[in-house]
């Protein structure tokens, strides 16, 4: 790639736009320096081009790629697009010109300088993703399940399959507060919505109910004798508690609930004849 970089791309922020810087590339024959989304500053003294989305251009762009690539560049790609990477539209034309000059092969170059960046930050966008479907957690509002969480890399495409299959029948929304955006879904249908804030009602009797619940019996299953607080936060990093009912505090509603359950087990208990077998008189 001989090209030396004399200047800077402006696109509008989309996968499709980004096709299009590549499809640009090419046919000025140059490497941009940057490639900037909308509503970002210059940080070079390069000359800037605003780069106008062909979809045309796109879809050829987007049709060439598995092609001569493969249909996992063309996933990777995707991938690439959500992560947090800094400079990450940089990063996928330069993955995608070299895939374009090695073909599949440079799927296999995860230690090359300038591709390493782009393939970590893609496992790290599937460790995300996949410590979001164990960690993420529901509250009922008005027949509604919803969730907050604050990823690092937008996770929402990452996971939607798994829990619209997971709750095919219910209505549910997630709400990421890092990138304001939700998944909406209601019965077989689902969209992922820009959303600035998010502001529900106060839970429901019932709702505080079920937290206590669930973090009685959190607190209850744990053996003191075995507790590893080291080991919790590498299986279950820190950053997530925040919207973990398990590490919820103990706010008045939620404390009269779980007062409210340990005083009727222990009721319960005390009227509860024992199972144990009775020892024989002799």
């Amino acid at each position: 790639m001989p090209y030396r970089p004399a200047i800077t791309y402006r696109y509008d922020g989309s996968l499709d736009g980004l096709f299009t810087c590549l499809m640009e590339s090419y046919q000025k024959k140059e490497i941009p320096a940057e490639i900037f989304p909308p509503d970002t500053e210059q940080t070079c003294l390069l000359p800037c081009r605003e780069i106008q989305t062909d979809r045309t251009a796109a879809q050829r762009a987007q049709t060439a790629i598995p092609q001569k690539i493969g249909p996992e560049a063309l996933r990777f790609v995707q991938k690439g697009f959500l992560t947090c990477l800094p400079r990450k539209e940089w990063h996928l034309l330069m993955f995608l010109r070299m895939g374009f000059h090695f073909g599949p092969s440079v799927m296999t170059m995860i230690s090359h300088e300038k591709l390493a960046p782009l393939f970590n930050a893609v496992k790290s966008l599937e460790n995300e993703s996949h410590y979001m479907k164990e960690f993420l957690r529901f509250s009922e509002h008005n027949d509604t399940l919803i969730s907050r969480i604050e990823p690092k890399n937008q996770v929402l495409p990452m996971i939607a399959q798994h829990f619209c299959e997971r709750f095919p029948e219910e209505q549910f929304l997630i709400f990421d507060e890092t990138h304001h955006m939700a998944l909406v879904y209601r019965p077989y249908d689902f969209a992922i919505l820009p959303l600035e804030e998010l502001i529900v009602p106060k839970a429901s009797a019932d709702e505080f109910f079920y937290r206590a619940l669930w973090k009685m019996f959190y607190d209850t299953i744990e053996v003191p004798g075995r507790r590893n607080h080291k080991c919790r936060m590498t299986h279950m990093p820190k950053r997530y508690w925040k919207h973990m009912t398990e590490f919820e505090e103990l706010y008045p509603e939620l404390q009269a609930q779980r007062d409210g359950i340990e005083e009727l087990s222990a009721h319960n208990a005390a009227e509860k004849p024992s199972l144990l077998p009775q020892r024989l008189k002799t």
